[in-house]
């Protein structure tokens, strides 16, 4: 056996005193490594987003879970932390799973890394499936760079400020929606970033029904209209800075938002200005303008 293979023994051994992050399948339970099936038998505690869908996966897994099962989800998260860092402290293991993929991805699970850190505690990873990857490499777009960023902004006028940052973005991004805001997200997206900006949505990743839609802004917005259903990830094609330059109208509400949060307009317009290919002078006349209509 390699040195490889010795250290990944000793690290499956060490049972205690750790927080352990174990990726779950994203749809398809064949996914699922046997590092996880050993982590959800021996864990002295499982902390889990929803504890009904570790009991279905343990199911059909065919794994007794052997430790306490506490849940761990959005609106209890900062109150858990406490009670794991002192079963950590106590030696004992705990596992944090999510419904799918990678803890602290878009997921509970960030904050207990970082107060394990903080406290000198370990905490280590198991890796898994990932919606992220997956559909970049399924999207037939570029994936030697790309980012990821999350849920966009539920409402209409901070999504399109979002999108306006995305105007200039070279990498490939990736993020999720949900269904029933997915037609309207690609259409503010055909909008802002240009009706052939190049996109791909995949839906049910690893599923029975998984599909992958590919083209443009305008054809994946006329393609959802009616609507779709299941977990959605979109990968949203980067630009070419030699030939794409942002509109300073598209970055207004951007420096708006910034400025309702205490910042000065200057200052908000640098800012923005700095990742965009325009100047400051020209975003702040544009921001003047768009009061000047507005009132």
């Amino acid at each position: 056996m390699g040195a490889a293979g010795v250290a990944g023994d000793k690290v499956d051994a060490m049972t205690s005193g750790r927080v352990v992050l174990a990726a779950t399948p994203i749809g398809n339970p064949g996914d699922a490594s046997d590092r996880l099936r050993r982590v959800l038998a021996s864990a002295d505690v499982v902390a889990a987003e929803d504890t009904r869908r570790l009991r279905s996966l343990a199911a059909a897994l065919g794994v007794s879970i052997g430790g306490r099962v506490m849940s761990f989800y959005e609106h209890n998260e900062t109150g858990r932390v406490p009670q794991l860092l002192d079963r950590v402290r106590a030696g004992d293991e705990v596992a944090v799973v999510t419904d799918a993929g990678m803890p602290a991805v878009s997921d509970p699970g960030y904050s207990l890394v970082v107060a394990c850190i903080e406290a000198g505690l370990p905490v280590t990873c198991l890796p898994g499936p990932s919606a992220v990857t997956t559909a970049l490499v399924l999207s037939g777009l570029p994936v030697d760079r790309f980012c990821f960023d999350g849920f966009p902004p539920r409402r209409g006028g901070r999504r399109r400020t979002w999108l306006a940052r995305l105007a200039t973005e070279e990498r490939t991004c990736v993020f999720f929606e949900s269904p029933h805001r997915l037609a309207d997200t690609l259409a503010e997206a055909a909008q802002v970033l240009g009706p052939d900006r190049r996109a791909a949505v995949c839906r049910e990743l690893t599923k029975t029904f998984e599909e992958v839609l590919r083209g443009t802004l305008a054809e994946l917005a006329e393609r959802t209209a009616e609507g779709v259903l299941g977990e959605i990830v979109v990968v949203l094609e980067g630009v070419d800075a030699a030939q794409t330059r942002a509109a300073p109208e598209d970055l207004v509400e951007y420096v708006e938002e910034r400025v309702r949060a205490g910042e000065r307009l200057k200052d908000a317009c640098a800012a923005v200005a700095e990742g965009a290919t325009l100047t400051k002078r020209e975003l702040y006349q544009a921001v003047l303008d768009a009061r000047a209509e507005a009132d």
